[in-house]
């Protein structure tokens, strides 16, 4: 099954969760998915606000980890999206996406664009979120 998105779209996008978009970047995103402008651009605020410190070295914070799910499911409920923490296994996040993320082509980017960033800035030391079936 293919996943039809935007080439332009998919062309602004960047795969570094830890990447912050300027307001020109994140106004030609909206030109063609206003939806995931509003996605990042609340993102990129959640953040930022409280970041903890970026440390490769340091144990990974199960308890902000689910925060920060949390935080990215109430983002991903307003168009009918849930997502659940599945496991913390060293560096890497285990989640999975349901309702109606699954099946949805911005259920990649918003994995990597939404569910990443919040858990990266919020749990110094995750290497990655992915999801699992």
């Amino acid at each position: 099954m293919g996943v039809n998105i935007d080439p332009r779209l998919s062309a602004l996008l960047r795969d570094d969760a830890s990447y912050q978009y300027t307001s020109d970047e994140l106004d030609a995103i909206e030109a063609i998915d206003p939806e995931m402008a509003l996605r990042l651009d609340r993102v990129q605020f959640l953040a930022g606000q409280n970041r903890a410190p970026e440390h490769s070295d340091l144990a990974v914070d199960s308890e902000q980890v689910a925060l920060a799910v949390d935080e990215a499911r109430r983002i991903l409920s307003r168009d009918g999206g849930d997502i659940e923490l599945v496991a913390v296994e060293g560096r890497t996040v285990r989640v999975r996406m349901k309702g109606a993320c699954v099946g949805c082509p911005n259920s990649v980017m918003d994995l990597r664009n939404v569910v990443e960033r919040l858990v990266r800035a919020r749990a110094p030391g995750v290497s990655e979120v992915v999801n699992v079936f």
